[in-house]
């Protein structure tokens, strides 16, 4: 057994105890401040200068020490938690780990600094553990770190100060803003929203160039924040707050589309939601508010998200709901509209402070101003001492041989040091490099190697002085900077900004439905009347509230596009896309978007492609609208080979997504479609500039299966390009024809175009030949396009863009106008 040592002998002065009375609110309030000036300081808060906070710092740079580089292979995240917590970071390896593991998620960070190879985790999953992954420097990480060997930021110890750490990165890239930061401090937090890297730089350089730019003009370069999820963000009022006071709040909001998710049934496909937000997360709040009640109308929700597609959550909607209002629904009771608020408080002069846009792009440009300044005095140091040392090594050259002789006849390296320098007037360290010179290196070519050398050196020497003295060069260098950094890591914005969140719309994005605390939607949508509207591009759209599809005078109020057909409709009902093929495709009209309110003619430019509403098989587009109700006209109908065929009114099935309502030989296929009457007339134009027009009533209506009967008598190789109805209450019926050479690729050519009333052309009967409507100019042989409806006719390019047509001809047959630009469509 150990026998306890005994114990020596003290004085009684030192057995009698010490006790010091100390006030405990006092040592409260100090023991806290320190903690709280620790936790503030080392850990919460990122630098506003780099954004980084102490922990993020310390794994990008003892990557960069340890180069893992972005062309080096990957090592352990463990080795790399290892070294930061024996070197840098005075903590457990669970905090490091976590902080390396959000760096290289892309859905948290808008660039990620961290290359992870392995299970970094998920929005609704962890990580696996450090052993598992590997990890490397992205390069972005690069950029951050970029000069840290050219003195270019202050070097402070380590925890144990055996070591020293950069006090703050380089940053060539505003971290801060585009990746954003989190973080919990005593007293006080950071919430700050991922930006648009290429946003961010632009604002930033109107700020160098432009140091009394205000927040408005910044503002025009950075109009909100660019998520690394996508989504959008309802309401910028919150976000200029925020970009003006440091303090905000917006709403984020899921990305979402209504598809057919079975034949019969239709979904609301999310492939974008809010930040933060994972679909594990959506689908367990679905699931809590059908069994509450407060979600009706769904099925089923899936997530069907994988890494080749990417996010995909799949929300099937009951027959008899509307997908709409289940959407809004959605946006109301579930994390698929979030709000975000922003707090921009970061460390600046190690002071924490809550900065708005303007000052945190002052912090950075400042940062980089200095950042290249020292860079600019450190180089410009470093090729002074190399032209010291090469106008030393010249002067050797060229008197190489009493050099060799001194060196010869010298005791030790010492005297031969200190006989060069009197006999060659030369420094101390140019004699040392002389001593230190090769053999090799007295060759005449070595010679002329010193002299560029030397020339080289004077210039970048007499370029960085003048980059140190002229601060609007320095400027101008950071300027530059920063737009290469933009070129090289900028990516497109991920982020729709909304104003605000009203104006329902299904086009690709579903509705936009009201905000958090007003009602919601009503499942059962009216059957108002309405218009279903197809444009020259191939878009589809409503009108609502009994909208006119055009204005009483014709006039546009957008320069885009053209309504090629319009079907008089209600809201819960369903029209048909009538393809070039003799089909007719159901579609629901509540499936296309719906228009907002204007007194002019409806642009389409939020309209749905044709191809999500209709399923179209390949190759085969759709050529017009027609309606399906019982009481509707007689739906005419012409091929490009000349027959015409009227099908009888209610010949629909009720059970089918699709029908045939024409019979079609090999090779044809149908041109144009439209109600008809006995009283309207049919006008038929063909590809050797014929024209005729007949009464309606000499075609007679027949079934579905029917293949129609002779309308037009064509001549050798012309086919129809045209079929129109027109009615008595049009307003002075025009024809327009545009022609050119048939040869001619389809929208290279602009050709020639003319506008004549089509009183001017006389009827005929069915199955004749028509009489010339346009004669052709030198290099044309037929006619590419025509149309024939009411005044004015519109022309527009493949884009959308209005194309100017000649004014009236009222000649029948006499020759076009050439128009400035190729004409897609005419309506």
């Amino acid at each position: 057994m150990a026998r306890r040592p005994a114990t020596p002998d003290l004085p009684p002065e030192d057995l009698v105890e010490k006790i010091v009375d100390i006030d405990v609110a006092t040592e409260m309030e100090g023991s806290f401040l320190e903690y709280a000036y620790s936790v503030i300081y080392s850990r919460a808060l990122p630098d506003a200068r780099d954004g980084l906070k102490p922990v993020q710092r310390r794994i990008v740079y003892q990557m960069a020490d340890m180069g893992l580089r972005p062309d080096r292979p990957y090592v352990k995240s463990a080795r790399v938690v290892g070294e930061v917590m024996g070197k840098l970071h005075p903590h457990g390896d669970a905090p490091i780990y976590d902080a390396m593991v959000r760096l290289a998620q892309p859905f948290s960070l808008r660039l990620p600094l961290v290359d992870g190879h392995g299970n970094f985790g998920s929005l609704d999953d962890g990580p696996a553990a450090s052993r598992y992954t590997e990890a490397r420097m992205a390069p972005a990480a690069v950029a951050m770190t970029q000069g840290l060997d050219e003195d270019v930021v202050d070097l402070v110890p380590n925890y144990d100060s055996k070591l020293t750490q950069p006090g703050v990165l380089p940053a060539a890239i505003p971290n801060l803003l585009v990746n954003g930061a989190t973080g919990i401090a005593v007293g006080m937090a950071t919430n700050m929203a991922p930006h648009n890297l290429v946003e961010v730089v632009a604002a930033a350089r109107h700020l160098v160039l432009h140091p009394d730019a205000t927040l408005e003009d910044l503002m025009r370069f950075v109009p909100g924040p660019d998520l690394p999820t996508g989504g959008k963000v309802v309401g910028l009022d919150g976000v200029r707050d925020a970009y003006r006071t440091g303090r905000g709040a917006f709403r984020t909001r899921a990305t979402a589309r209504i598809e057919n998710v079975t034949p019969k049934r239709k979904g609301i496909v999310v492939t974008e939601l809010p930040y933060t937000v994972g679909p594990e997360k959506v689908i367990e709040k679905i699931k809590e508010g059908v069994q509450s009640k407060k979600l009706s109308g769904i099925a089923d929700a899936v997530d069907l998200t994988d890494r080749q597609h990417g996010l995909r959550l799949v929300i099937e909607v009951k027959t008899g709901f509307h997908p709409e209002a289940v959407l809004e629904q959605l946006y109301r009771y579930t994390p698929m509209e979030e709000s975000f608020s922003i707090n921009n408080v970061a460390l600046v002069d190690g002071q924490p402070r809550t900065l708005g846009l303007r000052e945190l792009l002052q912090v950075w440009v400042d940062h980089r101003i200095d950042v290249v300044r020292r860079r600019t005095r450190y180089r410009l140091r470093k090729r002074q001492e190399r032209l010291h040392l090469v106008e030393g090594l010249l002067v050797a050259i060229l008197d190489i041989d009493e050099v060799i002789q001194v060196i010869r006849t010298s005791e030790d390296s010492d005297e031969a040091r200190t006989r060069l320098r009197t006999v060659f007037d030369l420094s101390e360290p140019q004699a040392e490099y002389i001593l230190e010179l090769r053999l090799r290196r007295l060759t005449r070519f070595s010679r002329l190697e010193l002299e560029r050398e030397q020339t080289e050196l004077t210039e970048e020497i007499a370029r960085l002085q003048a980059l140190l003295a002229d601060e609007a060069l320095l400027r101008s260098q950071v300027s530059d900077e920063m737009a290469e950094v933009a070129a090289t890591f900028g990516t497109p914005r991920r982020t729709i900004l909304l104003e605000h969140a009203g104006g329902a719309s299904v086009a690709g994005a579903a509705a936009a439905p009201a905000g958090r605390g007003k009602a919601a939607a009503p499942l059962e949508i009216a059957d108002t009347p309405c218009w279903a509207l197809l444009s020259a591009t191939g878009l589809l759209a409503r009108t609502g509230d009994e909208a006119e599809p055009v204005r009483g005078d014709g006039t546009r109020r957008s320069r885009h596009d053209v309504v090629t057909s319009a079907v008089a409709t209600t809201a819960r009902a369903e029209v048909g896309a009538l393809t070039n093929r003799g089909r007719v495709v159901r579609v629901p009209v509540l499936d296309l978007p719906a228009l907002p309110p204007t007194d002019g003619p409806p642009t389409l430019s939020g309209g749905l492609p044709v191809g999500e509403a209709a399923a179209l098989e390949k190759d085969e587009r759709v050529v017009a609208l027609v309606p399906l109700t019982a009481d509707a006209p007689p739906l005419a109908l012409a091929t490009v080979q000349g027959v015409v065929k009227r099908v009888t009114p209610g010949d629909v099935p009720g059970n089918r997504d699709a029908w045939e309502v024409i019979g079609l030989k090999d090779g044809d296929e149908v041109v144009g479609a439209a109600p008809a009457r006995d009283e309207d007339e049919l006008v038929l134009v063909a590809s050797d500039a014929s024209l005729l027009h007949f009464a309606a009533a000499h075609v007679r209506p027949q079934g579905r299966p029917a293949g129609g009967m002779a309308g037009m008598k064509l001549g050798a190789g012309a086919r129809v390009v045209s079929f129109d109805v027109v009615r008595p209450e049009d307003a002075d019926p025009v024809v327009v024809t545009v022609a050119g050479a048939s040869s001619a690729l389809p929208g290279t050519q602009t050709g020639s175009a003319k506008v004549t009333p089509l009183a001017v052309y006389p009827a005929k009967g069915r199955a004749t030949g028509g009489v010339r409507a346009h004669r052709f100019l030198k290099g044309e042989d037929a006619l590419i396009l025509a149309h024939v409806g009411p005044t004015p006719a519109r022309a527009t390019g493949s884009g959308g863009q209005p194309v100017p047509l000649p004014e009236p001809d009222p000649r029948r047959d006499g020759s076009g106008t050439p128009l400035a630009a190729p004409v897609h469509a005419i309506g």
